[in-house]
């Protein structure tokens, strides 16, 4: 328990410091922070065949200042017991961050560079770090950069990246198919296709917005075993409601809605139980 809260303490610690700096480092043109709550029963992780439930809590932030825009998320992943902590019977604890800055064409060189349905371009540059208190003992290490179209819409946003990535990571199991007295791995370096969007409108008069991601990641070489990896789809998306302006007038305060996860090949995994995932979950945020 106390590594685990170690581990955790660690990941908020990095995630308030990143604000800290994005904040500090210019004055915000805007910015949207939010905590969250996503909850799902049909989660599912590699060797396991059994749907996982997970709470999960989110703290998210985003801003934008004259050259460009940051945007952090932390997730704190709480299974149920059919994905064990190592040694334990209770749910394992997993922690994910990802940050992603983006540097504007039109605010480096005052002048835009827009084409077709493209309103600008951004080099965008980041990180992803996880860890997780199971067997395996995941800790993640992503970097990412490439250039981003960004798309001319009437409300919201619409994002292209197209990333080169490389990723280390970390096996703890006792033969994991790494020479000996090694137990962390460098993957081949990959191509990483993401589309993220926000997409504000109204139906009967209900505020909403629709939300998501959604990455294609190349192979990787082989695994830890030896294995070689596939091509890995994950999405995330959401429909939300703006209850809070619904309710008291409140206007991007409180949303609640459905979401969706769609996972293949997790982590490059296949031909095994559980790198598919299907899950639905229920969705909260809080913004402030």
């Amino acid at each position: 328990m106390l590594k685990r809260n170690r581990a955790v303490a660690k990941y908020v610690s990095v995630a308030t410091l990143l604000g800290c700096m994005s904040a500090g480092t210019h004055a915000a043109a805007w910015s949207d922070t939010f905590v969250g709550y996503r909850y799902g029963t049909q989660f599912m992780e590699p060797n396991n065949p059994e749907n996982v439930e997970k709470h999960i809590l989110q703290f998210t932030h985003a801003s934008g200042y004259s050259l460009g825009q940051n945007f952090f998320n932390l997730d704190l992943l709480q299974s149920s017991n059919e994905d064990p902590a190592s040694n334990s019977d209770s749910g394992a604890t997993e922690a994910y961050l990802t940050y992603r800055h983006q540097l504007h064409a039109g605010g480096v060189f005052d002048e835009p560079v827009a084409f077709g349905p493209v309103r600008d371009m951004a080099l965008t540059f980041g990180f992803d770090l996880n860890t997780k208190n199971t067997g395996f003992a995941p800790r993640k290490r992503q970097l990412v950069v490439g250039p981003t179209f960004k798309f001319d819409v009437q409300r919201g946003f619409v994002d292209l990246s197209l990333f080169y990535s490389r990723e280390w990571n970390h096996c703890g199991l006792p033969p994991c198919g790494l020479p000996e007295n090694q137990n962390s791995i460098s993957f081949d370096p990959y191509y990483q296709i993401n589309l993220a969007w926000g997409l504000p409108f109204e139906a009967a008069a209900l505020p909403l917005k629709f939300q998501g991601f959604y990455n294609y990641n190349g192979a990787k070489g082989d695994d830890y075993f030896g294995d070689s990896t596939k091509p890995e789809q994950l999405m995330r998306t959401s429909l939300m409601l703006d209850v809070g302006q619904v309710a008291w007038g409140a206007e991007n305060s409180l949303w609640a809605g459905v979401g969706y996860e769609y996972w293949r090949n997790k982590f490059g995994n296949h031909n095994k139980p559980g790198v598919d995932t299907d899950a639905m979950t229920l969705n909260i945020e809080w913004h402030f």
